[in-house]
């Protein structure tokens, strides 16, 4: 009784509600949990107020939810969840930093390995990193799509710091709302995974302009797809990094390979293991059709930053930065006609 009343009393917003943090918020409060959404996105945020969140795709629902703009932010939060682009981390961080409780902490959602940059401004121990394996788009204000199943809405949730957050629990419980909540030891082997996804999934689904799916689907495609994968595994093997399973599935074995029989089955089983998530499109790609910079550098340069520190050569990674960067700069536009670009 006393734990569930010092939890009732913690406060917590969702800051950068988007489609992710819009969904997550509205399952957190449809399941009866307390939590504010912050988005700058004025008119996302009016239709929040007046109408609820609408979830739609592969669930529907409409939730009634308590959600701003950040300059409504008052008072203090012990527990933010930042979801937020990463472009600007070091400018929104510093901001929220003032909003944080003193034994408060920052969730961060986002992609890549964005936790040691959020932890040199709010400190190490006041950060935890989480997971998301599941997407969604923004269709218009106050209306999102889950485009993933809803057997597949899990999070992984750890720190790099050496003790875990107070809070750690609190946050568990608060995800948990939405789907199950792995709690990882190996929390830097948990990014790679997700950062392998992104890479790979995320990165074609953005040179292409398809679905996560369609990428897949296309053999060519599936191809630089397989190519990206076995780059992010090699970097981590030479740099010392155990890969984690996703949602029980241990990728280094499903889609690692030395010789052609296991190359074969790798490219077999790619389309497969990404079913779930056929219909999800790239934040990335969202955000090249609104003329916005994307997170590639998050994302494959991270890739590609940690290849060149091991000494591991990362050239299809290297290849779709450059074609991303060249679509924000207006000389490319996402298409399956990318793929001749590849040439290795």
């Amino acid at each position: 009784m006393q734990r569930m009343l010092y939890f009732c009393n913690m406060r917590s917003a969702i800051y950068g509600a988007g489609s992710l943090g819009t969904i997550l918020g509205a399952f957190i409060t449809k399941n009866g949990g307390q939590i504010e959404l912050v988005n700058r996105n004025k008119a996302h945020v009016a239709a929040l107020q007046e109408h609820g969140a609408r979830v739609t795709g592969t669930v529907q629902f409409t939730q009634p939810v308590t959600a701003y703009t950040p300059e409504e932010m008052s008072g203090r939060y012990d527990i933010i969840f930042l979801m937020t682009k990463q472009q600007q981390n070091a400018q929104v961080v510093t901001f929220l930093k003032d909003f944080l409780a003193e034994d408060g902490v920052i969730v961060t959602l986002q992609n890549g390995l964005p936790e040691l940059q959020i932890g040199e401004i709010v400190g190490e121990n006041r950060v935890l990193g989480c997971t998301v394996a599941w997407g969604a788009t923004l269709l218009e204000p106050g209306v999102c799509e889950l485009t993933s199943e809803p057997d597949s809405l899990t999070f992984s949730l750890g720190s790099f710091a050496a003790k875990p957050h107070p809070h750690l629990l609190e946050v568990k419980r608060l995800l948990s709302l939405m789907g199950p909540v792995d709690l990882e030891a190996n929390f830097i082997g948990t990014r790679w995974s997700k950062l392998l996804i992104n890479a790979a999934f995320s990165g074609m689904s953005a040179v292409t302009g398809g679905t996560f799916g369609e990428a897949a689907a296309d053999k060519e495609s599936r191809r630089i797809i397989q190519a990206l994968i076995k780059e992010c595994i090699d970097v981590c093997a030479k740099g010392g990094i155990r890969i984690e399973p996703v949602q029980g599935k241990d990728i280094v074995k499903l889609l690692d390979y030395q010789g052609p029989v296991k190359k074969a089955l790798s490219y077999f089983i790619i389309p497969i293991a990404i079913r779930k998530h056929a219909l999800l499109k790239a934040s990335m790609l969202q955000d090249l059709e609104k003329g916005k910079k994307t997170e590639v550098e998050a994302i494959n340069g991270a890739v590609c930053a940690y290849g060149r520190k091991v000494g591991c050569p990362t050239p299809a990674n290297d290849r779709v930065v450059e074609i991303i960067h060249r679509i924000e700069a207006g000389k490319l536009t996402p298409s399956f006609d990318n793929l001749q670009l590849f040439t290795f």
